[in-house]
């Protein structure tokens, strides 16, 4: 099995200069990566996937988060996307391939769902959670690992500056972050915050 490559297309070249002029250098680093993790992982495991879908997905993934939706009311995952969906479409891709990418993006916050679909959707999700947490990490060889961060860094504040991109992004829609992890960032950095719980709305409906 040939190992997996970066596309390269006039769309993937395109998708790369949008998501430059888009994004932090933070958040263009990390979807690259996210890419790599995912196009890696899929290698590994023999899953057949199309490296184009797979890098649409990874490198859209977080474009809701930038500040041109800051005053969005949506789940910045929605918003990111649909701005991959019209970006693919002005490119004359396939419906049901631009569907794929939709839903990996959309769905690449919830846990337990993504890893049951196709392989381009399972693998964004595994990609994202590599590079933000490190889980399953250990199934990149080192030496690939070492390729991947060499060209793109992840640099010290990554972290840092995660929380507080996300921060800034979501605090003007906190109640999209209900039912997912995505409040962690807005309790992380703001001790007022208060979370929804589904069991105080449920009583306060039927008490």
């Amino acid at each position: 099995m040939t190992a997996p490559m970066l596309p390269d297309s006039h769309i993937a070249r395109a998708i790369t200069q949008y998501v430059r002029d888009t994004a932090s250098d933070m958040l263009f680093q990390h979807s690259a990566r996210v890419y790599w993790w995912g196009a890696l992982l899929g290698d590994k495991l023999g899953l057949a996937f199309d490296p184009e879908l797979l890098y649409a997905a990874a490198m859209f993934h977080d474009i809701g988060i930038t500040p041109h939706y800051h005053g969005s009311r949506q789940r910045f995952e929605v918003d990111g996307a649909n701005a991959a969906r019209d970006f693919l479409r002005g490119h004359g891709i396939a419906e049901q391939d631009i569907e794929k990418v939709w839903l990996a993006i959309a769905l690449h916050t919830t846990p337990g769902i993504p890893e049951h679909m196709h392989p381009e959707i399972r693998l964004v999700q595994a990609g994202a959670g590599m590079d933000m947490v490190g889980r399953g990490m250990d199934a990149i060889p080192a030496a690939e690992r070492d390729r991947v961060l060499a060209a793109h860094p992840r640099g010290h504040g990554f972290a840092h500056d995660v929380i507080d991109t996300f921060y800034e992004g979501l605090k003007h829609r906190p109640e999209t972050t209900f039912g997912t992890f995505n409040d962690d960032f807005l309790a992380f950095r703001d001790p007022a915050f208060q979370r929804g719980n589904l069991c105080s709305l449920l009583l306060a409906a039927h008490p």
